[in-house]
């Protein structure tokens, strides 16, 4: 068998993939080789170390997770098979759970919901249940539906002299792991990365393990403000942004005239947008990666590769892709989607299921730095502003 494949069980990626009650699963080796190579890449860009097996298998190994087969190894996303081909749902957040009576167009909730999902999915298309599922926001995918291709760069004007990440300021307003991977790698260069959450929706993860929300967020300021009562202190913090990080849908912050052609840029500003898909479709890491075709094998059919996959290999290589802008000067808006970055991983060649390697579990990344209470720094984030606005760029 290849290094990949050796590096690949050792990481603990293949204890991730596979059947719970089966062997371990050795066939996306080369998902690790290219994101070692892109660990690489930014690490020598930003002048820092980058694990990229730990950025993959960090949150598992923090939260004990392991291989579920057609179960995302977090629990909340299920493979399912359709008439014609199979999909995956995520259940992870209340109003999706609510929304299952709307989506299998029964009169009440059932009472075993994945097995109403199961028999309802039996004799429809993929097409139609993800069509339906996307007009009730809920996060669905077909496998394999996205194309691969890398994140799309369009220039914005305003290009700076080509530059390092220490000492840029960061305004992410990013949630869950992409983006804010993306925003700790930056901290650990260097920038001060300010995490900007609204104190009616924090991001989701803070009220899960503090372990994985001190990993992605320890090293950052925490910003707490109403997007909608507060829109004009957030537009000074994204205006004085050397580069902004967003995880939200465009519109919404398009709304509140708080989008990349709203606010006005410094020289350089580099705008990095994150998205489950090219479209305003609701995705998390593991439904995404469906989409890109970025799964397991197994004698049965498919089964989730890692955990949450699509997050972290999306976090990498959009941190690659700020680096690299940086170096070009920047005056950028970078959109990212995961399943597009998914199906670049898948698009790599495979190996055999099976290996004569061990395959243990991951391990856990080194303690990490405490995240601040939401809102701990609004007021030096504030005064850094302040400092911003009356200097020269």
């Amino acid at each position: 068998m290849s290094s990949a494949s050796f590096k690949w069980g050792s990481s603990g990626l293949a204890y991730l993939t596979g059947r719970p009650d089966g062997p371990a699963d050795f066939s996306r080796a080369n998902v690790l080789a290219r994101a070692e190579r892109v660990a690489a890449a930014l690490g020598d860009r930003l002048c820092i170390g980058v694990d990229a097996a730990t950025l993959l298998t960090g949150r598992a190994a923090l939260l004990g997770l392991s291989r579920a087969g057609r179960m995302s190894a977090g629990g909340a996303t299920r493979l399912l098979k359709a008439a014609d081909g199979w999909w995956a749902v995520t259940l992870s957040r209340p109003d999706d759970v609510a929304a299952v009576p709307a989506l299998i167009q029964a009169s009440e909730a059932p009472a075993d919901t994945w097995l109403a999902l199961q028999r309802w999915a039996a004799t429809r298309s993929v097409t139609a249940i993800v069509d339906r599922a996307a007009l009730l926001d809920i996060p669905a995918a077909g496998l394999g539906e996205a194309a691969a291709r890398p994140p799309s760069i369009r220039p914005t004007g305003g290009r700076a002299s080509p530059r390092a990440a220490a000492g840029l300021l960061v305004a992410d307003l990013s949630s869950m792991w992409a983006g804010p991977l993306c925003g700790a790698l930056l901290a650990r260069a260097g920038a001060t990365v300010v995490k900007v959450e609204s104190p009616r929706r924090p991001d989701g993860t803070r009220a899960g393990n503090p372990a994985f929300f001190d990993w992605v967020n320890g090293e950052k300021l925490s910003y707490s403000i109403d997007f909608d009562g507060q829109a004009g202190e957030l537009r000074e913090l994204l205006a004085a942004a050397d580069i902004v990080i967003e995880g939200t849908r465009p519109a919404a912050l398009a709304r509140r005239r708080l989008g990349p052609d709203h606010v006005p840029a410094r020289p350089g500003r580099i705008w990095l947008r994150i998205s489950g898909f090219d479209d305003h479709r609701p995705a998390f890491g593991d439904d995404a990666a469906v989409a890109g075709g970025l799964v397991g094998t197994a004698a049965e059919g498919p089964v989730f590769c890692g955990d949450a996959i699509a997050d972290p290999l999306t976090g990498l290589e959009a941190a690659l892709e700020v680096a690299q802008s940086l170096g070009r000067g920047g005056g950028e808006l970078i959109h990212a989607s995961m399943a597009a970055v998914a199906a670049t991983y898948a698009a790599l060649p495979t190996e055999a299921s099976q290996a004569p390697h061990p395959a243990p579990p991951p391990r856990p990344p080194a303690p990490s730095t405490p995240a601040p209470a939401l809102g701990a720094d609004n007021d030096a984030v504030r005064r850094l502003v302040s400092e911003r606005r009356c200097a020269p760029c």
